[in-house]
């Protein structure tokens, strides 16, 4: 059991550090990051052209082995169009966030006035829809910016977590450490 608690808490510290240095290089070069998001999409296409093609394959029907393959070329196609003209792809990924953005806010602010919330629920819903909106309304003016906004966005959320994945594997260990002076014969 202590064995597993510390290698537990060595994987989170590691986890830990692997995202705080993830954060720091986003921050340092976000153009970069933008970079390393539009060939991670391009990736994501590729692979489910590869998956949609297999489904076409396995269907009984032309119907839906039509679909399937019409599905994967448009993956296909995304993917490439992503790594040859990556500058655009960027653009239009900043504003399909803004949009997730803004539709996002008016559900949380629509969900702030469910019954049976309190108020102080009712208060973070709405305040945190009306950032999602203001935030979405940021990408849609400014594209640009928003891209680079978020790929430092992405690493001060990278540093936040390593910072937290290092100090919850510190904590474990220590439990484990007490455990174990506690409870020797246990190991």
């Amino acid at each position: 059991m202590f064995r597993s608690l510390k290698s537990e808490s060595t994987s989170l510290i590691l986890l830990g550090v692997l995202a705080i240095i993830v954060g720091i290089i986003a921050i340092a070069w976000p153009g970069v990051t933008i970079l390393a998001l539009v060939i991670l999409f391009a990736v994501y296409a590729f692979m489910d052209a590869g998956l949609q093609m297999a489904r076409s394959f396995n269907r009984g029907s032309a119907g839906p082995v039509f679909a399937h393959l019409l599905l994967g070329l448009v993956d296909l196609a995304a993917g490439v169009i992503a790594l040859v003209w990556p500058a655009p792809t960027a653009f239009v990924l900043v504003l399909v966030v803004g949009i997730w953005a803004f539709i996002g806010g008016i559900f949380e602010i629509a969900a702030a006035f469910q019954s049976g919330e309190t108020a102080g629920t009712r208060a973070m819903f709405s305040l945190s829809g009306l950032v999602s909106i203001a935030f979405g309304v940021v990408l849609f003016a400014r594209p640009g910016v928003g891209a680079v906004t978020l790929a430092l966005l992405f690493g001060l959320f990278s540093l936040i977590y390593g910072v937290s994945q290092i100090v919850m594997g510190a904590e474990l260990r220590r439990t484990g450490n007490t455990l174990h002076s506690i409870l020797p014969d246990a190991a």
